[in-house]
């Protein structure tokens, strides 16, 4: 997912991305369930913005006409197991040969190099060996991965900052590099708060739940009709939430006077809190402590996100135009750019769906293309 996720970032912000898809049925994530018409949904929407080119890469043929493409190229986005293009010869020190100006990015498990380089590396793999299951879930449960692919997608962001990067670096040196990044390390990259705590005392953080590692209350808070979310960390939010819960005298205890103080008896104040808090509805008390000026928010579902007003009321969600399913609803990207906007152009391709245009840029003619199709060297249409 790093990859795709990757290119869809440089196709959101202008860039045309001609994924490049085996025409013997393309990317795996094509067979990912839901499907729309026969289309994968989370495929369609994965690869918004890009072209589809079907390429066998083994064929003699197929590699030419790669590398063809590759003189023209800015960016090269590969998710794979580090040497698989190397064994296709369709690595970056042959390919930075052909197009000296070539930024290269290569997304994988654990990197190009070290002793993992070659074990298959998969978002659990990444998120189990970062630590970061570790520290997530309840206390004394079993092991708990994030909700989404969080080591796949950050590495995917790493990858996009990385290529961006070298772009601007190329304005001066007139010169493109690789980018190695890896789901691990970008796992492990987000934990600097953790790595803070354990280099200074050597305490291993473990897994609180929704809570915070140093300041209280912050985390899901029980109501009468489910959990709501608090973040009284200052002074004068953690007094404006006793006297929300009409116990102002709490924020004179000696033993909640700070958050370490807080922290260090959440065993104690959360009960607390929660024996008034579940009195009342989850509304009741967010819109109460939102007057009040107290960090909180209801707990939202995703048929409750993929309706929020505010989302609404932004534009956020656009529809992209997919040649088989019609108009299909899109996540939109968060970076709002005032002069030149997030491209809004059109869902994931189908497989093959711009080879033909793909190679008559290339010079090649109409008769030239269908022979390669006869022969299976390319897809699509």
């Amino acid at each position: 997912m790093a990859g795709p996720f990757c290119a869809m970032q440089l196709a959101d912000l202008g860039a045309d991305v001609i994924k490049v898809e085996n025409p013997d049925g393309g990317d795996s994530a094509r067979d990912s369930a839901p499907f729309l018409e026969g289309e994968s949904s989370p495929f369609i929407r994965l690869n918004r913005n890009k072209r589809s080119l079907a390429i066998n890469l083994k064929a003699p043929e197929g590699k030419e006409l790669f590398r063809e493409l590759v003189k023209g190229a800015d960016v090269i986005v590969e998710n794979l197991r580090p040497g698989t293009m190397a064994d296709l010869e369709l690595d970056y020190g042959r390919l930075s040969a052909l197009n000296p100006r070539l930024v290269y990015v290569a997304a994988s498990g654990w990197g190009q190099t070290g002793p993992y380089a070659q074990l298959p590396g998969l978002d659990i793999m990444a998120q189990a060996m970062s630590g970061l299951m570790s520290i997530t879930g309840e206390p004394n449960g079993n092991p708990v991965k994030v909700g989404v692919p969080i080591c796949d997608l950050v590495c995917a962001l790493y990858g996009t900052i990385g290529a961006l990067a070298a772009l601007r670096v190329r304005e001066k040196t007139g010169r493109g590099q690789f980018i190695d990044v890896s789901l691990f390390e970008a796992g492990v990259s987000l934990e600097v708060w953790e790595a803070g705590r354990y280099f200074a005392t050597g305490e291993v953080p473990g897994p609180l739940g929704s809570a915070h590692q140093a300041a209280a209350p912050y985390q899901a808070i029980r109501a009468a009709d489910g959990y709501f979310t608090v973040g009284a960390t200052t002074p004068r939010n953690w007094r404006s939430l006793c006297e929300v819960l009409d116990h102002p005298e709490w924020a004179d205890e000696e033993r909640f006077k700070d958050n370490p103080s807080r922290h260090a008896r959440r065993d104690v104040l959360i009960p607390m809190i929660e024996e008034v808090t579940s009195r009342q509805l989850r509304a009741h008390w967010v819109s109460m402590l939102q007057q009040a000026g107290v960090p909180c928010a209801e707990i939202q579902t995703y048929d409750q996100v993929f309706h929020d007003q505010h989302l609404q009321a932004r534009q956020f969600f656009w529809k992209g135009r997919h040649p088989k399913v019609g108009d299909v609803e899109q996540i939109g990207s968060p970076i709002h750019l005032s002069e030149t906007p997030v491209r809004k152009w059109r869902a994931g391709p189908a497989l093959g769906e711009h080879t033909s245009e793909v190679l008559r840029a290339l010079g090649r003619t109409e008769a030239e293309i269908s022979e390669l199709k006869t022969r299976g060297v390319l897809g699509g249409t």
